[in-house]
């Protein structure tokens, strides 16, 4: 799990990241620390920084993020890591995400604990006023002017983060003017939320093999239609289907059961037009009487 927290000093960033280390197993990597360690170990880049620091200058992003890359490497960063105070620029953003990715890793959550400044102001003097009061040495943040300045560093440095990550959805806000035990829940929530989205979709339940497909019937297609159709394809384009030739060869055919002429029947019939022909012509001009037949003398 990688973590970063944001919000602005006195929001409870360091109280939470204790909790998330107790509670998961985490690292809380600090950019001060990281630089006084590098530096104490006498690293390329801790020699790099402790010379930038010699001369009064600030430590340029591109060191910062080296420092980080190398102590999260180490054994004890493999769970998992909550970044305290880093990245505070959109730029140093930028360079932490190209350093994750050459490693392969990327953010779980960025964590924002959206806070009242004004509210802020008024904890801070009176925590000062409960320090003094129990005798003891105050801390070097606690001064409401210095607050302040802090405050505005903040605003115009860190809180562009907060819409760099909700561009990347990987920021989650919490209301940090609750109680602390209601702002560690608010963030549990959050975790198991992301975790749940990380997650791979449950895979439904194997479904039984399909059973073997029947085969086709032989009655499914008529052998007419078969072999029409393959009669299809041989033919070529433009021939006349050959059920067209059958058709009219059906309709010259006689009809079976019609009786067969015979012979008697033709001759009653020529016989029958016969005398209707002779009926319909004209009678003749010459006289059917016999003549007699007279001797010439």
């Amino acid at each position: 799990m990688r973590l970063i927290l944001l919000g602005p000093p006195g929001a409870g960033k360091g109280t939470q990241a204790q909790r998330l280390v107790a509670t998961h197993g985490l690292v809380q990597l600090s950019t001060g620390d990281m630089l006084r360690a590098a530096v104490n170990a006498g690293t390329p880049v801790g020699l790099r920084a402790k010379e930038l620091m010699a001369r009064g200058e600030l430590v340029p992003d591109d060191v910062v993020v080296a420092i980080v890359s190398d102590r999260i490497d180490e054994p004890d960063a493999h769970k998992g890591f909550i970044l305290d105070g880093f990245p505070r620029t959109v730029p140093q953003a930028h360079a932490l995400d190209r350093m994750l990715r050459e490693k392969g890793l990327k953010l779980d959550a960025v964590i924002e604990l959206k806070v009242d400044e004004g509210i802020l102001l008024k904890r801070i003097e009176r925590r000062i006023a409960e320090t003094k009061a129990r005798g003891e040495s105050l801390r070097a943040d606690d001064d409401p002017q210095v607050l302040h300045r802090r405050l505005l560093a903040y605003r115009d440095q860190t809180a562009p983060l907060a819409t760099y990550y909700q561009l990347q959805n990987v920021l989650r806000s919490v209301d940090g003017m609750a109680p602390i035990p209601e702002v560690s829940n608010a963030i549990d929530r959050v975790l198991k939320m992301r975790a749940g989205e990380r997650a791979p979709p449950a895979r439904p339940p194997a479904e039984k093999a399909p059973r073997q497909a029947e085969k086709p019937s032989k009655t499914s297609v008529p052998p007419p239609a078969r072999k029409s159709a393959k009669a299809a394809a041989s033919r070529p384009a433009g021939a006349k289907k050959p059920g067209a030739v059958v058709a009219k060869g059906r309709a010259k055919t006689k009809a079976p059961n019609a009786p067969a002429k015979t012979s008697k029947t033709k001759a009653k019939a020529r016989n029958t037009a016969g005398r209707a022909s002779a009926a319909r012509k004209p009678p003749s001009r010459k006289s059917n009487r016999p003549r007699r037949l007279t001797k010439r003398h």
